[in-house]
Parts: C-alpha cells; structure tokens; sequence
C-alpha cells in the first residue's frame, strides 16, 4: 500500500471530498478503486510533470488521460485559451472558430468530410450511434468487449475502463430494454464477427470499436480483424465507426485510421482534439453526417457545443501538433520506455506483456500475449497494485488501473523515462 505519510493534505482532501461527492471523485477511474489507497490531489502541472498539493513532484504518465500530447501548459495552448478568454466563454451562435477547427480536422482525419463538435467523448459515441441507426433505418449495434465507449446505455456492456476496474462491466439503470439491440463480441476475433453478420446482417445499423483499444488496456488489433470489419460493413450497408477518442492525434496525426489503413464510415473525436478543454467530436461521409439536424432528421444539440474556449484551445494544440510533428520522437521515446520497463522485469523475473501502439502502451502482469477482453482480465492484478503504489511513492504517476494505457508526451526527455526505468528496476524487485 502506498504510503499516505507523503500526501497527508490529499488524504484530508479526500476524506473532505467523500462528504459531498460520491467516492471523492468526479470521474471513478480518478479513486484508487481498483488499487487502493488514497488519491493525490493535484495542485499544478508543468511539462511532463505534476505536483499534488502536498509538494510531491511526480513525472506524469496519465497527461489527463490522454489530451496532454504537448505536456501540461504548453504555452502557445494557455495563449490562446487567454485570448479566448478575452472575447467570453460562451455565446450559443456560430463563430468563426468553430470552422477554423472542422476545417482542420477534415485536413487531417481521412475518412471526415463533415464533422460536429460536442462536448465529451461519451457525447461523441451516444449521436454517432443515434446517426447511424437514424441513417440506416436499423437498431442493432456491435460492440467488443472490454470497449468503453463512454457511459451511454446502450454501449454500458461488458465495457472497459472504469466499468471493467470497478467489477461492473454493465451498470444499474441501464433498462436491459436500452442493451437489447446490441451485440457483444470478442475483439480480434474474426469468426464471431463473421457469423454475426451472417445470422444478423440486414439488421446490423453500426459496429463500434476501439481501432486501438485503451480501456482494457493497450491491446492491438489484427488487421485480418479490422479488414473484415470493413468489408463485412461494405456489404451489408453497416455503419463502421471508430471511437478514436483516445487515439485521434496520439497514435499519429492523422489518427489511428490512417496508421492501420483502414477507412471508418463514421469517427469519434475527444481529449487531444480539446487540448485539455471539454471537447468532443463526431464526423465522418458527408452523406451520413447530412442526415443530422438541421439538415437531416436525426436531432443532437448541445448549449455550449463548440464554445470559443475550447475550440480555441483544440486548434492550437492540433496547429502546434501540425507544425512541431513530435510523433518520430514519440514513437523513440515509448520504444524506449516499453524496452526499460520489459528489461526491468526480466531482471525481476515476472511475467509481462508490454503493448504498445505509438506513444500509447500498456504493461500487464501476464504471461500469454493479450489480445482481447478474456486475456487482459486473466493479468494478476494483486501484482499491479504493488507496482503501482511503488511507482507513485517513487514519484512516478500512472494510471491507477491494470486495464488502461500509459500515455508519453513531447516532453518525456530520455533521462526522465531512465529515471522511469530505474524506478522500475527498484519495485519490481520487490514484488
């Protein structure tokens, strides 16, 4: 367990939290649940790094959970959210920013030729699904399991993230009604996907997916996987829709779409897109985006939907992304962790898998490769929490879940992940 002595202001924080906000915590992935102990509370960020409000000084992996690609405060990002700042946060009608930013999403994302901003991921994958059933006159839905795909009923399935840390993969308040037009099947697995199609295909409205999937942990799809996907939806006229919440603009810059080579019919956007502000996206064929209000019939709104705050901040982080092109760097710096933290571990003698997809990965406590949802939850999770809790005193800040990734950002320098690496080689001595 970790030791609490280092953080007595968050415990006190925390113990004051859990009076008035269920568990602590506004989001449940923020509460130790799935490890223990009592969570910093964070004071600032810099860089690569947080402090808490006790002084510690961390070397943050989390970045937010993914929207910090350039580190925390970049300043060509805090410049412009100022600047925003200046004309006010809110109006409830079209500004010019709004298409500063499709314009630039449409450059980069190869398959969005409309797009529309909402506020969150969870927003993002809730009206692609409504758009896609709404388009396709049909209601059943695929899903894999171990995807989270935000909190939205018909998606809360055998999920991942939180749900899956916290033992409770479906959620009460779901009316089975809401889950019983979607299908759930195991990822990388091409036959169960075929004879879907082949019992259900002229009811299949959309597959979602994580191309790469965080909320089981990093885990990596075949391409004999995703190139059934998209054929099998090109036949029988499903809506393929990737949630790229995560990996839009982490695993490259023009997405994990364009990594894979594979082509959605309809994508999710968050976190990165929003530099840090609440921001979410969903685009895609213009014929499909079309059928939304007020073009097409198929209603989504949202009051502060594209506010001059956040798209402020969403185009300067895709602009600095543009310019700067830190993804070679990226890709050098988690390579060189993943190798650290896999030597680490053979030097322990414990069992790893490390996956990794750009500046993304995780490290499970396993022995067989992990592929899909039954893999991932087959890790030892006991060795985790050791692991976590020795990192975290070491002062270095994780997810606090087996079953999410790790995220390096463009200010991860090679002595910081070496003094990652050490602090490795330190813990899992002693597990």
């Amino acid at each position: 367990m970790t030791d609490t002595s280092q953080r007595p202001n968050s415990a006190l924080q925390f113990a004051r939290a859990n009076k008035s906000i269920p568990g602590g915590v506004n989001s449940p992935a923020r509460a130790f649940g799935a490890v223990g102990g009592t969570p910093p509370f964070i004071a600032r960020g810099e860089g690569p790094f947080l402090f808490d409000i006790d002084g510690n000084k961390y070397i943050d992996y989390i970045g937010s959970w993914g929207p910090h690609i350039l580190g925390h405060r970049h300043p060509a990002i805090i410049k412009a959210i100022q600047a925003a700042l200046e004309t006010g946060t809110s109006f409830g009608a079209p500004t010019v920013a709004e298409s500063d930013l499709a314009e630039l999403v449409i450059s980069l994302v190869p398959s969005i030729e409309k797009v529309r901003m909402v506020n969150s991921g969870t927003e993002a994958t809730m009206s692609a699904i409504r758009l896609a059933r709404g388009f396709t006159g049909r209601d059943t839905v695929i899903k894999f399991a171990g995807c989270y795909h935000g909190h939205v009923d018909s998606l809360l399935v055998q999920a991942g993230s939180g749900a899956l840390t916290l033992g409770t993969p479906s959620s009460p308040g779901v009316p089975a009604g809401c889950t019983s037009d979607t299908l759930v099947l195991p990822y990388n697995n091409v036959p169960a996907v075929t004879e879907a199609f082949e019992k259900n295909g002229d009811k299949l409205a959309a597959i979602i997916l994580e191309p790469v999937c965080g909320n089981m942990g990093c885990v990596i799809p075949s391409d004999a996987f995703l190139q059934a996907l998209r054929q099998l939806c090109t036949a029988h006229g499903c809506v393929l829709i990737f949630d790229e919440v995560m990996t839009g603009f982490r695993v490259g810059m023009n997405c994990a779409q364009e990594r894979l080579g594979i082509t959605p019919d309809l994508t999710t956007l968050g976190k990165i897109l929003g530099g840090g502000m609440p921001v979410g996206a969903y685009g895609g064929r213009a014929d499909i985006m079309d059928a939304v209000s007020p073009v097409g019939a198929v209603y989504q709104a949202g009051t502060l939907s594209g506010n001059p705050v956040a798209m402020a901040s969403g185009l300067a982080t895709l602009q600095q992304l543009k310019a700067d092109n830190p993804y070679p760097q990226l890709e050098e710096r988690a390579n060189q962790l993943a190798d650290g933290l896999l030597d680490a571990a053979a030097q322990a003698a414990i069992p790893v898998q490390i996956n990794r997809v750009g500046s993304m990965l995780t490290m499970f406590f396993n022995e067989q490769p992990v592929t899909d949802f039954m893999t991932a939850t087959a890790s030892d999770t006991e060795k985790f929490s050791k692991w976590f809790h020795g990192m975290l005193d070491r002062g270095i800040y994780l997810p606090c879940s087996q079953y999410e990734a790790l995220f390096v950002s463009a200010t991860h320098t090679t002595e910081l992940i070496d003094e990652t690496i050490q602090a490795a080689r330190e813990v899992l001595a002693t597990i």
